[in-house]
């Protein structure tokens, strides 16, 4: 696939959330989440629809101001968001991380290449001869180099959301967000995609991804973090999280997704 900027096996936090609340109107999505990314880590926020995973997500980049808490970048001074955080710090967010939208968001009007070289050259500052190699390069390896000229609707589900991901990994970010990618796909269109995203695991990147595909969670994840009503009620290795839960409630939500039929009422 393609090298990261900055890829360590360092166990120190890329990002550190303490606290974190938001809230929409009278409320409260999240309450009081805390949470460590450290390099080369892939961590799935799994929960029921509602929960505040993609919120939390959200908050993780600064397209979403939480209401309290703090978020600590790289080391760097923490972001207090009790008080008015500065344009400054959200920008650093975003600068420092790309996110994967569950319906990838590609501009329409703009061919495959152009929407992956919109960011390097507008946001990066990257020549655009440059960012086109970029570009070729990172599309030649999930198997697309061929669509560049291709526009968004000639493209299958799939295949928008490998474009979404070249997008997000062409602008070199040191952390990955996925909210749920393969929720809008048909199901033979999944495996392709969670295909690319295991490859990224593989080769070290840094990932927080909102998922309801818990094989996937199960088998690339180094930690699992079960949210429901706002809060963390569960945190802990795959292994360990999806086998013996703690927690009855984290034990009723693996049931109802690994065992739907279970609760079907009998004829």
């Amino acid at each position: 696939m393609s090298e990261r900027p900055g890829t360590t096996s360092s166990p120190t936090a890329l990002l550190r959330a303490r606290g974190i609340r938001k809230s929409f109107g009278e409320h409260e999505v999240l309450r009081g989440v805390d949470l460590d990314v450290r390099r080369g880590q892939v961590i799935a926020l799994i929960g029921p629809s509602g929960s505040g995973k993609t919120t939390l997500l959200r908050s993780l980049n600064g397209l979403e101001t939480p209401s309290a808490g703090t978020l600590e970048l790289d080391g760097g001074p923490a972001i207090d968001f009790a008080r008015a955080p500065r344009k400054a710090d959200r920008f650093a967010l975003r600068d420092r991380s790309a996110m994967v939208f569950q319906h990838h968001n590609l501009f329409p009007h703009l061919t495959v290449l152009q929407n992956v070289v919109e960011g390097p050259v507008h946001v990066r500052r990257t020549p655009r001869a440059q960012a086109e190699a970029r570009g070729l390069e990172l599309l030649d390896r999930v198997g697309l180099a061929t669509k560049r000229d291709a526009y968004p609707r000639e493209l299958s589900g799939g295949q928008q959301q490998r474009v979404g991901i070249v997008r997000a990994l062409a602008l070199g970010p040191d952390l990955l967000l996925f909210d749920e990618p393969t929720s809008a796909l048909d199901p033979e269109l999944v495996g392709e995609v969670l295909g690319v995203m295991k490859e990224l695991a593989d080769e070290g990147w840094t990932m927080v991804v909102v998922t309801h595909e818990l094989s996937f969670a199960r088998a690339v994840a180094d930690e699992v973090l079960f949210l429901d009503d706002g809060v963390v009620r569960e945190r802990g290795r795959p292994r360990e999280l999806f086998v013996n839960p703690r927690e009855e409630r984290t034990r009723a939500f693996l049931h109802r997704i690994l065992h739907p039929l279970d609760d079907e009422p009998s004829a």
